[in-house]
């Protein structure tokens, strides 16, 4: 395999932040941080390496990787579910699938690349990207579908010890590469 260049990168939260930041809300994605946590953390790691959205990218592939997933989603569906009484939300299936966002993410971008999430077998030390996203990052650029992949590896708060627990925290990190 072919090494990977770090064009940009990002990180949620921000490390030199100076105190917890709020995630901004994503319009059409209820219920849970994992979509607005992915969704910023890509704006992030693009706008560091474009500038604003209205600069159209080339064709850029989107990666999302996260072990956990959106499991504060899952539970709603599952209160819904058990709730006989009333209709399951709609939007809750819509932004229980892992691509809905990476598709808000391509649209906003201007992206024509390839879009996949995968769920490794475990999650990260928080900061870092799982390796076998980076390996498919590097399958997606040499298979020549796209000249940058957009890695993204997110997962939602444990719940901790209480808001100053760093367990207590969603984070994320992205990568924009592209090959040496």
């Amino acid at each position: 395999m072919t090494a990977l260049r770090i064009l940009a990168q990002a990180a949620w939260p921000d490390p030199d932040a100076r105190g917890p930041e709020p995630l901004p809300p994503l319009p059409g994605f209820a219920a849970s941080t994992f979509n607005p946590l992915v969704a910023e953390t890509a704006e992030r790691c693009l706008r560091a390496h474009r500038g604003a959205a209205g600069d159209r990218g080339r064709r850029t592939a989107l990666l999302l990787a996260s072990a956990s997933g959106d499991r504060a989603t899952a539970r709603a569906i599952d209160e819904a579910a058990a709730d006989t009484t009333r209709r399951m939300p709609p939007l809750l299936f819509f932004q229980s699938n892992p691509n809905a966002v990476l598709g808000h993410i391509a649209a906003r971008w201007g992206l024509t690349g390839p879009v996949v999430a995968i769920s490794p077998a475990q999650a990260p030390p928080p900061g870092r990207v799982p390796q076998d996203a980076l390996d498919l990052a590097e399958l997606l650029l040499a298979d020549g579908d796209a000249d940058h992949v957009l890695v993204i590896a997110a997962e939602q708060a444990d719940g901790g010890d209480g808001p100053g627990d760093p367990a207590a925290t969603d984070r994320a990190v992205a990568l924009l590469v592209t090959t040496v």
